[in-house]
C-alpha cells in the first residue's frame, strides 16, 4: 500500500533544543523532520509536533516548530497519553442545521478521517515508540520515517525500529514518503519538492 496525502497526517516527535546536542545523528534527524514538514506543509498534510517537558528539554527546534500548526506539550512519554489521538481523529460533526433550516445539498459533510499517520522522532526507543504502538493500537495506519528519527545510541534506535515493525508499522524514509505523496512527476508540486529533497 502507498502513502495518500490526503488520507497522510504527520506526526514530529520530540525535536528540543536541549535534546538534540544528545542524540546520534541529531542533525540529519531534524534536517529530514524539516524536509518532512515543508513537503507536508506544500501539500495540505496537517503537521503536529510534540514536546517532552518542555520546562526543561526546551521548545522543538524554531525552524521545524513553526511547521506545525499544533504542538503538543507533554509528560507522558506517549504523546496518545496526553491528547494526540483526539488531533488526528477529531469527532465527527453533524450536518449543521435540519433537513428544514438546511436543505441537504448546502449540509456540509463530515470531513473524512485521515487514518495514515506518518511519525518521526526522538528518542526512537522512547518516545516515538510509545506514541507509535499506541497510534497503532487505536487503529491508526502507522508510517515511522526511519531517516528521520533518532536516538542516543544507534542500537536503541534499532530496536525501536525492529519493535515497530513487529508491531505492523511500516518503516518508510523521507524521500519514499515524499515522492508516494506527490504520486506522479506531472503534479504541480513536484519540482519545489523535488528541490526539496536534493
Amino acid at each position: 500500500m502507498l502513502l495518500d496525502a490526503e488520507q497522510s497526517q504527520l506526526v514530529l516527535v520530540d525535536y528540543q533544543a536541549r535534546l538534540m546536542p544528545a542524540i546520534a545523528d541529531g542533525a540529519a534527524a531534524l534536517a529530514n523532520a524539516v524536509r518532512l514538514a515543508k513537503a507536508a506543509q506544500a501539500l495540505g498534510v496537517p503537521v503536529f509536533g510534540t514536546e517532552q517537558n518542555p520546562s526543561k528539554l526546551g521548545e522543538n527546534d524554531p525552524a521545524l516548530r513553526a511547521l506545525c500548526q499544533q504542538t503538543l506539550a507533554k509528560m507522558h512519554f506517549s504523546a496518545v497519553s496526553e491528547g494526540l489521538g483526539e488531533w488526528l481523529k477529531p469527532l465527527a460533526k453533524g450536518p449543521q442545521g435540519n433537513a428544514r433550516s438546511l436543505p441537504r445539498h448546502l449540509q456540509k459533510p463530515p470531513e473524512p478521517a485521515r487514518e495514515m499517520i506518518v511519525i518521526a522522532g526522538c528518542e526512537a526507543h522512547v518516545c516515538l515508540l510509545q506514541t507509535a504502538l499506541e497510534l497503532i493500537e487505536d487503529e491508526f495506519d502507522v508510517w515511522v520515517v526511519t531517516d528521520a528519527c533518532a536516538s542516543r545510541t544507534e542500537r536503541n534506535r534499532d530496536a525501536a525500529f525492529d519493535r515497530l515493525a513487529g508491531a505492523g508499522a511500516e518503516l518508510v524514509t523521507t524521500e519514499m514518503v515524499v515522492f508516494e505523496w506527490l504520486r506522479t512527476a506531472e503534479h504541480e508540486q513536484f519540482k519545489a519538492l523535488q528541490g526539496l529533497i536534493k
